[in-house]
């Protein structure tokens, strides 16, 4: 393997949280090279066994969010075992003292009570509000706004988005703030305790796309249009056999080529001139959006998709087809997606479909990562940071501070 593909191999990290924004931030870095040690109680926490599940109910989201990593389980709750997290938190060398936690409440793990044991510690806490309060994505979408304008025009309830989005780039801000309090370590050699929202991110994301200007500006929610792109021209279109495509003009371009390829260069020039509008303009193909998918709509409809797909692409236009996860997962199975991988689940061998990064390094994704499964690194890590012999390890083991192997 390439040496470009392992970019922050030395890099030792621990990690002691939950759920997605914590776990995807270590996961990135451990696809890079660095080695992360995954902190949970024995038994495991409460997200060990969270959906989706395989059939003997090990978790695929589990598996998958912390592939890569090295697993150490301990129990938190007795002095020992805060003692032994703390020692691999603070652990000597100049690769190490990195911490990644969404750790509420924990004195023994407060910043303060860390960096008494190592002053250049360089500590990312993960929160759901600023002042400490629990939030998840679900809870944070809801608050700025994003289901009020997802939907079909008619309106009515909240629509939820399924996809944790501000986890996901939590996650990757985690990765971000890492390595720039390390380049700053490198420098300085100082620490840094940063702290990360989950309903910062949601706000900074709202706020940097211009939606709140929008909305203080016109005093309203922005309308809810359905599948229709806002602020440009995209919408879905029925093929003849049943299927769905996404088309989108942006630019005037793609605007071209979607009416060359349709046929319809005449009659848009003639509704431009009936309207007195300019559709190279991306704000008048918004205005007058429910037109024009009217115009092309018929197109569409006499075509079925291989058809479609052919002289799309063959124009150059931008679309996409709408396609289950067992479409992606069919593609997969014949080689589709490179990023894609397999790995089996501890214990039962059921197979999960799991991602390699998607940063390209020399045109190579890299490995996936190593299957996790919890509590199997224990021993190894603490006889390899710690320096604890076999006896010291037995005794933690009968006295149930770390699981039995």
């Amino acid at each position: 393997m390439p040496g470009t593909d392992r970019p922050l191999e030395g890099l030792h990290v621990v990690e002691c949280a939950s759920f997605v924004a914590g776990p995807t931030g270590g996961m990135t870095l451990a696809q890079l090279g660095a080695d992360v040690v995954r902190i949970d109680p024995v038994g495991g926490g409460s997200d060990h066994l969270r959906w989706p599940v395989a059939r003997d109910g090990e978790s695929y989201y589990w598996a998958s969010l912390n592939k890569g990593k090295r697993s150490v389980a301990v129990d938190m709750r007795s002095d020992e075992g805060r003692e032994l997290v703390t020692a691999l938190i603070a652990a000597p060398g100049e690769d190490r003292g990195v911490l990644i936690d969404n750790v509420v409440g924990r004195r023994w793990m407060s910043h303060e009570a860390l960096v008494a044991k190592r002053p250049d510690l360089i500590h990312l806490r993960v929160q759901g509000y600023p002042d400490g309060r629990p939030a998840v994505d679900y809870t944070v979408n809801a608050e700025v706004g994003i289901p009020q304008i997802t939907g079909t025009e008619e309106g009515g309830a909240p629509v939820n988005h399924v996809l944790p989005a501000w986890d996901l780039v939590t996650g990757l801000s985690v990765s971000t703030g890492v390595l720039a309090a390390l380049h700053k370590r490198a420098r300085t050699g100082e620490g840094a305790f940063i702290e990360l929202a989950l309903s910062d991110v949601a706000l900074a994301g709202v706020a940097n796309l211009g939606w709140l200007s929008e909305a203080e500006e016109r005093g309203h929610e922005r309308p809810r249009h359905g599948n229709h792109v806002y602020g440009s021209f995209g919408v879905d279109f029925a093929t003849s056999d049943g299927q769905r495509v996404m088309v989108v003009a942006l630019t005037e371009g793609q605007w071209s080529a979607l009416r060359k390829v349709t046929g319809t260069e005449e009659v848009f020039a003639a509704l431009e001139a009936a309207l007195d509008a300019d559709l190279t303009q991306e704000s008048e193909r918004y205005r007058l959006r429910e037109t024009i998918a009217a115009i092309l709509r018929p197109w569409f409809s006499a075509r079925d998709l291989k058809q479609v797909s052919d002289e799309l692409d063959a124009a150059r236009v931008l679309w996409g087809r709408y396609q289950g996860m067992t479409d992606v997962v069919a593609a997969h199975r014949t080689g589709t997606h490179p990023i894609l991988a397999d790995m089996a689940l501890p214990g039962s061998g059921d197979a999960a479909i799991t991602a390699r990064s998607p940063l390209r390094f020399d045109g190579e994704h890299g490995p996936a990562g190593r299957v996790p499964s919890l509590g199997r690194d224990t021993e190894e890590v603490l006889a390899e940071i710690l320096g604890l012999g076999h006896a010291e390890i037995g005794g933690l083991q009968r006295r149930g501070v770390i699981a039995a192997s």
